[in-house]
């Protein structure tokens, strides 16, 4: 099955409009495309559950900060949309700058307090572009649902919050990290990574499930497992911008690890930054 290509937003407003007055449902992955099977199980997924699903496909500029890698971000057009549509898509909406962001374009979303500390420290623009193109490509594509990743977990947190406080109507599914089977968590960003430094980063989902064996084990100390698991990844030679042990659902610090929690480490190695996260 080939997928439609839909590149302006009045286009792709009209495609879902008309599925909606069919009593269709519509499902949406937003991604910034260089899939990998991550991509495709969120696509899958959508697949399963709705009539019809938009994939959509926008390197977003407003989420990247001017020192980041926007002009190195890894693209492949014609896979991405092979790849597409073998999971499942119908439609892959892939605008242009100038389509979400024209001329005199002022107006941005802000989440405050789940946007703070982890990746919002390190990149304080991040989310604020996040959320506002989340936004955008759900007023384009009006899904009823809407999957996205848990590797990005606090992007998750961010994304639900901002949808329950506008009363968006889109249902968030959040779906697991998938891994290499060595345990790296894919990413597009993987692909820069050298083969030694391939082997040094699988140091972070290995002291992330040494944390979860050690919270299995009794631990409840936050600072203490958040500590030996950034210990573990500086040791391999990684240079560790956090380490955070948070609620699961709220993100909000804990003085004790006595309900569901979240372990979220970045790290980078050489030129590259990699994030992971799992559930405690």
């Amino acid at each position: 099955m080939e997928v439609k290509v839909i590149r302006t937003v009045p286009e792709m407003q009209s495609w879902s409009s008309d599925l909606r007055r069919q009593g269709r449902s519509v499902g949406c992955v937003p991604t910034m495309g260089y899939l990998h099977a991550g991509h495709q199980s969120l696509i899958r997924e959508s697949a399963r559950r709705n009539d019809r699903t938009v994939m959509t496909l926008f390197v977003n500029p407003t989420q990247f900060a001017p020192h980041e890698d926007l002009s190195r971000y890894p693209r492949d057009f014609e896979g991405d949309c092979r790849k597409a549509a073998e999971a499942g898509a119908h439609v892959v909406f892939a605008p242009g700058v100038e389509d979400m962001y024209p001329s005199g374009y002022q107006t941005y979303v802000t989440v405050d307090e789940v946007s703070q500390g982890m990746e919002g420290a390190f990149r304080p623009t991040h989310f604020r572009g996040v959320a506002t193109v989340v936004l955008k490509l759900f007023a384009a594509t009006r899904p009823d649902v809407a999957f996205f990743g848990e590797k990005d977990y606090q992007q998750l947190a961010v994304i639900r919050r901002m949808v329950d406080d506008l009363h968006l109507g889109v249902e968030i599914i959040g779906m697991p990290t998938v891994r290499e089977p060595d345990g790296l968590a894919m990413s597009s960003r993987n692909v820069y990574l050298k083969p030694e430094e391939r082997r040094q980063a699988l140091a972070i989902s290995r002291a992330l499930f040494a944390a979860q064996v050690a919270v299995k084990a009794g631990m409840t100390d936050p600072k203490r497992i958040a500590g030996d698991a950034a210990a573990a990844i500086a040791e391999a030679g990684l240079s560790v911008d956090y380490v955070e042990v948070r609620e699961a659902n709220t993100l909000a610090p804990l003085a004790v690890v006595d309900r569901p929690a979240r372990i979220l480490a970045a790290a980078r190695i050489g030129n590259v930054r990699l994030i992971d996260n799992m559930a405690l």
